[in-house]
């Protein structure tokens, strides 16, 4: 599967709209799990800061992972103090599973989330959303590893993080800096593509989505920020440490397979001059010249280590054919997966045998002149048999790419991608490759004459009507307002569609943003 040539399903990055007075554009979402104490403190002073300094109208939604104390009480008193708070319970355990819940229900073109101790200091969250409001960005994290972080932690914990990350590096090629900081931010259409593709439900959900992310070649903005330590934590760190590695094993082996259908998440070009098409000029030419001079190196450093190898107890003729063979069949499969960036095992024993005519090519082009030169001398020496076989190679070299690029991996961009049914997100036994892109009715878009067309919100019921709480002291938000609300914890098993969207916010007469 080729990620680097299929046009994918995310549209062109573009600025936020500025949408109607009430419409959130920003959705902050609090995974919370027994936290009765820290609940109502973290939520008003959340609260008060994006009031005093966010320029757009926002939400905060408490998802709560199936608490057993009064977490959904505190939850449900401080729903109806403020406006733009809305809670959601599930009665299933998870950030992740929370996280994927509430993002995929919210009308939010901006999706949040951070956690209940508010360890990180919320002067960056308006620099964490404001690249995705832009355009500019398709994630954004906040970095306690940044060289300008201020961070105040245990030295456990800090050995901790930085050896995971340290890990992220080595075997999955990670670039961003903080995989585990829980102060982060998505587009909506960007979760709409990307969640389907994430299988955990904990902890690990984090850096699943990031590893992902990079992969596809979204953008990943980070966020220096400045974070104390909460020493009441009650995250447990071994199990969480052993959960977070067999995640990584398990996305690890998903791309080395190329099993993962990250071709979905390819976004076009943007408006900028530099990044428009021109004809007559080959795509990714100067990427892939690059990618087959390194390939083409190593696999010619190893040919002429198998030719010496057999050299040593066989004649140039019979020394040549299986060096030429062996180094061949491993320079189509490095140039396959690292030139031309094709992925898992489609088709590839017909790229192998078209490979093996390439390599005939350059059997007759270096046997020919082993031939020539033992004519023109009966008892060559070694070092002239190698300089010989170098200039032969370099000619094979030219014809070779000129063949893999335009017979064996031809540019197949302008091919329409195949139609992909739905199928849920959290099938137990689902593997990856078969995640297909999830698609959604597209509503209308409405915007302010003068406007581009905006995010839109999908229906939802109003939040208008009130009811009284469900007997046994336990609290539903979603009971009372419509029948399209799903029950607790069902929406995390479902479909995009199938899971009813949070309203947006509706803000009173005397609320202060009103006007914007």
């Amino acid at each position: 599967m080729r990620t680097d040539s299929s046009p994918g399903t995310l549209p062109a990055r573009e600025h936020l709209p500025a949408g109607h007075a009430g419409t959130p554009v920003l959705d902050v979402v609090i995974p919370v799990y027994n936290e009765e104490k820290d609940l109502r403190p973290c939520v008003l002073r959340l609260h008060e800061h994006l009031t005093r300094t966010f320029p757009y109208a926002f939400r905060i939604t408490v998802a709560d992972n199936a608490s057993t104390d009064t977490t959904p009480q505190v939850a449900a008193r401080l729903e109806a103090q403020i406006p733009e708070l809305r809670s959601f319970r599930l009665e299933q355990k998870g950030r992740g599973r929370a996280l994927r819940t509430v993002w995929s229900a919210s009308d939010a073109p901006v999706l949040a989330y951070m956690d209940v101790d508010l360890s990180t200091d919320l002067n960056a969250l308006l620099p964490l959303v404001a690249p995705l409001i832009s355009g500019h960005s398709d994630l954004a994290i906040g970095s306690r590893l940044a060289r300008s972080s201020r961070v105040v932690r245990g030295a456990k914990r800090e050995f901790i993080s930085r050896t995971y990350n340290l890990i992220l590096r080595g075997s999955l090629q990670a670039r961003f800096s903080d995989a585990q900081c829980g102060f982060k931010a998505i587009r909506r259409d960007v979760a709409r593509e990307l969640l389907p593709l994430v299988e955990d439900t904990g902890w690990f959900f984090d850096t699943e989505m990031l590893v992902l992310a990079e992969r596809a070649g979204l953008r990943i903005h980070e966020v220096p920020v400045d974070w104390v330590d909460d020493p009441d934590s009650t995250v447990h760190i071994v199990r969480t440490a052993t959960d977070d590695l067999k995640g990584v094993w398990r996305v690890g082996r998903a791309l080395a397979t190329g099993s993962l259908p990250l071709d979905r998440l390819v976004r076009p070009f943007g408006d900028d001059p530099r990044d428009r098409e021109l004809t007559g000029v080959p795509r990714g030419l100067a990427r892939q010249l690059v990618g087959f001079c390194v390939v083409g190196a190593l696999s010619t450093l190893f040919y002429l280590l198998l030719y010496s190898v057999f050299r040593s107890f066989s004649g140039p003729q019979a020394a040549n054919a299986p060096a030429l063979l062996v180094s061949a069949v491993a320079n189509t499969a490095a140039n396959r997966r690292l030139t031309f960036g094709v992925r898992g095992r489609d088709r590839a024993v017909r790229h192998q045998a078209q490979g093996l005519v390439v390599f005939g090519i350059g059997l007759v082009l270096t046997s020919g002149s082993l031939a020539a030169l033992n004519a023109a001398t009966s008892d060559p020496a070694h070092s002239t048999e190698l300089a010989v076989l170098i200039a032969a190679n370099l000619a094979a070299t030219v014809l070779r790419f000129l063949l893999f690029r335009a017979w064996i991996f031809p540019d197949r961009r302008e091919e329409a991608p195949a139609q992909r049914a739905e199928a849920p997100w959290n099938a137990p036994d689902r593997p990856y490759a078969a995640a297909p892109a999830p698609t959604a009715p597209q509503a209308p878009p409405t915007a302010p004459a003068g406007q581009g067309a905006p995010y839109t919100a999908a229906p939802s019921a109003p939040y208008g009507s009130s009811a009284p709480h469900a007997p046994g002291g336990s609290h539903n938000p979603y009971a009372s307002r419509g029948s399209s609300r799903p029950r607790a914890g069902e929406a995390a098993d479902a479909p995009w569609d199938a899971t009813a969207q949070l309203p947006p916010v509706r803000p009173h007469d005397n609320d202060p943003r009103t006007s914007r």
